[in-house]
């Protein structure tokens, strides 16, 4: 069976483009599912209502491979859950389909492509950790508590407050004191 999703970024866009052609292509309308929302975010209900819907044996439809993923890693990402599940990926745009050798090729070079730019992105990540503690800057989170007021809270806690009234009285978490204090 074949199953299309398409996404637009905000509601004043239209699907009707991408509807259009997923139509065209033999899909019963049905069984085309949408998104209104930016395709950086996490949850789509559409989407993961579709790969829900879809069954061994079925094929993904999409318009075109940025209507599907957040980025390169994350529709790899799908489209290797649907192999493992045994469902086949087309998009109309770029004419890939995981069902035949080329797409399926076509498909392993986004793949390595991925992963060149992961590891360049790991490597940009590290030179410029390391150009900035040669600097003197270290890294990191800033601590939620500083030294002087881990200090005081200490002697709060030698002297007996709990640590329920130190949370009040200093205006720290409890999560955040417990892992504080685990750490030192």
């Amino acid at each position: 069976m074949l199953i299309g999703y398409m996404r637009v970024s905000t509601e004043e866009q239209s699907t009707q483009l991408q509807k259009d052609a997923l139509l065209s292509y033999g899909i019963d309308s049905r069984n085309i599912f949408e998104d209104q929302i930016s395709g950086s975010k996490d949850t789509r209900e559409g989407l993961s209502q579709a790969l829900d819907f879809l069954q061994t044996g079925d094929t993904l439809v999409v318009w075109k491979l940025d209507r599907l993923g957040r980025s390169l890693a994350h529709l790899i990402s799908i489209i290797n859950t649907l192999k493992e599940r045994g469902i086949s990926f087309v998009s109309l745009t770029e004419g890939m389909d995981t069902s035949t050798p080329s797409g399926e090729l076509f498909f392993h070079i986004f793949g390595a492509l991925a992963q060149f730019e992961r590891s360049l992105i790991q490597q940009r990540v590290k030179a410029g950790l390391d150009s900035a503690r040669a600097r003197g800057k270290i890294g990191g989170r800033p601590k939620a508590i500083d030294d002087e007021k881990l200090l005081i809270i200490q002697e709060a806690l030698s002297g007996g407050m709990s640590k329920a009234a130190v949370c009040r009285t200093f205006g720290v978490k409890r999560s955040t004191l417990i892992d504080t204090l685990k750490r030192i």
